[in-house]
């Protein structure tokens, strides 16, 4: 398939901080097939949710700064779209849950006003028309008495009715695309696995394509069919989500399935740790960023980044050796 409803293209974000310049993304390029649910996911700090909102031009400016790179939507590149036109773009036809449901909401405006503006904004409802769609949006995703829970405000809903009313007010003008950053992350299990539910729902409903943000790989392979892995602000794997799973080529990867607690082990033992810590990006990397944590690392890596290189069918990584023989590729 080579239509593809967004194509990002060398995306590179920086923040000038006064301890210096923080290299955040560093070149990432990926495609999203309209549809589709794909799943980003890497440690805290890794650039996920800044490649997210880089692509909606939501980083602020001082300190941020979108030094390169284009989002291809619909034939328009939306890094270079003007504000005024952007804004059009952000909710109606790109929606966007955000990371914390406690927080995203604003706690002075009742539900109904924060349901209803980008009805009135982006599809010129009257009043009396989006009060009617924000009720059916709430019932839509499952919030009891939809009709009189509108008048309530943030803090009489508990976190999941939260983060279904952040849900709603995403999905409300029908967008293509829904960018869910680490929705679930608040949440306990059963709440998580309600919501995650609830998106494939809607997903199959709408026919939208989602991108899932998480450093959860549980919740991951429940949900995306193609995975993209992220580190030090580089995609450093990417791959069908059963090809990920059964058959990681990055070492990065191995640590991060490895660490994850599995059913189906019948000896119990300690979850694996990828040791050391992250690089911190006041300089932008040269070499592998993961070689300091590296059990495969070879001289090369050292001295020179990898770039993804295809190893398979829809699957690509970003290593200087074959994980499987321990040789250089």
């Amino acid at each position: 398939m080579t239509d593809h409803l967004l194509q990002v293209r060398d995306l590179q974000t920086r923040f000038n901080t006064p301890e210096g310049t923080i290299y955040a993304v560093n070149g990432v390029s990926f495609n999203l097939q309209e549809g589709e649910v794909l799943g980003v996911v890497g440690e805290s700090g890794c650039g996920k949710s800044v490649t997210m909102h880089s692509i909606l031009k939501l980083i602020p400016s001082p300190p941020g700064e979108i030094v390169s790179g284009e989002a291809i939507f619909q034939g328009q590149d939306l890094i270079s779209m003007p504000e005024d036109e952007i804004r059009h773009v952000r909710g109606a036809q790109i929606g966007m849950v955000f990371q914390d449901p406690m927080t995203s909401l604003n706690p002075v405006l009742s539900i109904r006003k924060q349901l209803t503006e980008p009805l009135m904004l982006h599809l010129g409802m009257t009043k009396k028309e989006a009060e009617e769609r924000a009720a059916e949006l709430l019932a839509m995703v499952g919030i009891p008495n939809a009709k009189e829970r509108l008048k309530d405000y943030p803090h009489q809903f508990s976190g999941g009715m939260r983060q279904r009313a952040m849900i709603a007010i995403a999905l409300a003008c029908n967008p293509k695309i829904l960018i869910a950053d680490e929705p679930t992350t608040a949440l306990d299990v059963t709440i998580q696995a309600q919501i995650v539910d609830l998106v494939k729902r809607l997903r199959d409903e709408l026919g939208m394509a989602v991108i899932w943000i998480t450093h959860d790989l549980g919740v991951e392979a429940g949900i995306a069919e193609r995975v993209v892995v992220m580190y030090a602000g580089y995609i450093i794997e990417e791959a069908p989500v059963k090809e990920l799973y059964k058959n990681p080529q990055h070492p990065y990867t191995m640590g991060l399935l490895a660490s994850v607690p599995r059913l189906d082990q019948r000896k119990k033992k300690a979850l694996y740790s990828i040791k050391g810590f992250p690089p911190m990006l006041y300089q932008k990397p040269t070499s592998c960023p993961f070689a300091p944590r590296c059990q495969f690392v070879v001289d090369r890596c050292l001295e020179e980044n990898p770039s993804l290189e295809t190893v398979g069918d829809g699957h690509r990584v970003a290593c200087w050796v074959d994980t499987e023989t321990g040789l250089e590729r």
